[in-house]
């Protein structure tokens, strides 16, 4: 089959496209799914750079999420079979024809949704909907500001936030972004590249602040949120994509009666796995019913991660990038 390897550390222009061998299933409770399409994610950059927490062996095929059919099945797996088209998480491996994950990781693709929007599906609204209910308790009538807007894991926020009852300010950094973000529901937009975060928050909130924060920017947009939150808000930190990872007056917090909040989806999910299950099992009811639907801006083709990996890391993308094994 042929995978996208990364053998050293460095830029995505080092990956290679080579021909190797299928893997094997990995134990009783494995799957194995021929790819149709994988989620490209900012980790999946941070990852091949050597700048994510976790580092695989070389050489490794990066790629943390995928959509195609179960081609074979561990003697412990009970919830899949042969011929299911399924959506999956495997940390690596990914960006190949051929995956081996854990069934745990594997669920069945609604019937009314595509292969590609599949595979752009299970990372950000898993994320997501984690953060926003079981850390962030946003409640209906509650503000949520969601910076990042324009990105994957973004729209996803502000198509949650819409289906909870929030009413949902989004920022971004171009109009192209926030028009988007207006597409998937939020009720305002900033754009922070050319007004205040801070003094919009405060604008559009009559000075309360925004009662629940989706953080995925970091630097200078994460202290302009941190002095946006209103009275008891919770900032969820998801992400640093900005670059700078910042650090936290407490003071800023107490005097709010505010909470900071980290957001590691991937480590609840290995935790909880029952949980983790429930909350996608009410996602996809939100899907049946037409409210949660992901935004693909990019298509690539294999034989193109770099490229689609430069054009992430560049901010070029509204939505999210997929790769298809068959362009």
């Amino acid at each position: 089959m042929k995978a996208i390897l990364c053998k050293a550390f460095g830029p995505p222009s080092a990956l290679v496209l080579e021909d190797v061998a299928s893997p094997e299933l990995a134990g009783p409770r494995s799957v194995k799914i021929a790819v149709r399409s994988a989620g490209l994610n900012f980790p999946d950059v941070l990852m091949v750079q050597g700048k994510y927490q976790s580092k695989p062996p070389f050489p490794f095929t990066p790629g943390a999420e995928v959509a195609g059919t179960v081609v074979a099945v561990g003697t412990e797996v009970t919830d899949v079979r042969i011929g299911d088209r399924v959506m999956a998480l495997c940390s690596v491996g990914g960006f190949a024809e051929d995956v081996v994950t854990a069934d745990a990781s594997v669920f069945a693709i609604p019937a009314s949704m595509s292969f590609e929007d599949a595979s752009a599906f299970p990372l950000t609204y898993g994320t997501t909907y984690h953060a926003l209910v079981d850390r962030g308790a946003l409640r209906a009538g509650e503000t949520l500001l969601v910076t990042g807007a324009g990105g994957g894991v973004g729209l996803a926020a502000v198509q949650i936030g819409v289906a909870l009852g929030a009413r949902v300010i989004a920022a971004a950094g171009s109009k192209e972004k926030l028009d988007a973000a207006r597409a998937a529901g939020a009720s305002e937009t900033i754009d922070y590249t050319t007004e205040s975060l801070l003094d919009r928050t405060r604008a559009l909130t009559n000075d309360a602040g925004a009662d629940v924060i989706y953080e995925a920017v970091g630097g200078d947009v994460f202290d302009a949120c941190l002095r946006g939150l209103a009275w008891g808000g919770r900032l969820l930190i998801v992400g640093f994509a900005g670059g700078r990872i910042p650090e936290i007056p407490a003071n800023r917090l107490l005097l709010r009666g505010a909470s900071a909040v980290g957001v590691f989806w991937g480590s609840f999910a290995a935790r909880d796995p029952k949980a983790n299950r429930a909350n996608f099992e009410r996602l996809f009811e939100l899907v049946a019913a037409g409210t949660l639907a992901p935004h693909i801006g990019a298509r690539y083709a294999l034989a193109d991660v770099a490229r689609a990996m430069d054009d992430l890391a560049d901010r070029k993308i509204v939505g999210k990038a997929i790769v298809a094994t068959g362009l």
